[in-house]
């Protein structure tokens, strides 16, 4: 229980440096605030292109794997009512 405890105030110590960091970063940055705040507004653009860009390869992973199931379960049921067929009293 104090490992968990211990890794949540580790993680919380973590993103508030970065935060501070990143503040102090803008406010030291060697351009124009206009011009900070462009490259700002791009490197977000390109982050959600790239995280859009793999949401849509996980999905279509996804997708794929949810076919093969299907596939599986279809083959199955297909050889469970072949076999019930074999066993139908007649």
């Amino acid at each position: 229980m104090e490992n968990s405890n211990n890794a949540g105030k580790l993680i919380g110590a973590l993103m508030v440096g970065a935060a501070i960091g990143g503040a102090l970063g803008l406010l030291f940055a060697p351009h124009k605030g206009s011009e900070t705040r462009r490259r700002v507004a791009g490197q977000a653009d390109d982050l959600t292109a790239g995280m859009k860009e793999k949401f849509d390869d996980f999905l279509n992973e996804v997708k794929f794997e949810m076919e093969k199931v299907k596939d599986m379960v279809d083959s199955c049921i297909k050889s469970g009512i072949e076999n019930a067929e074999k066993f139908k009293v007649k």
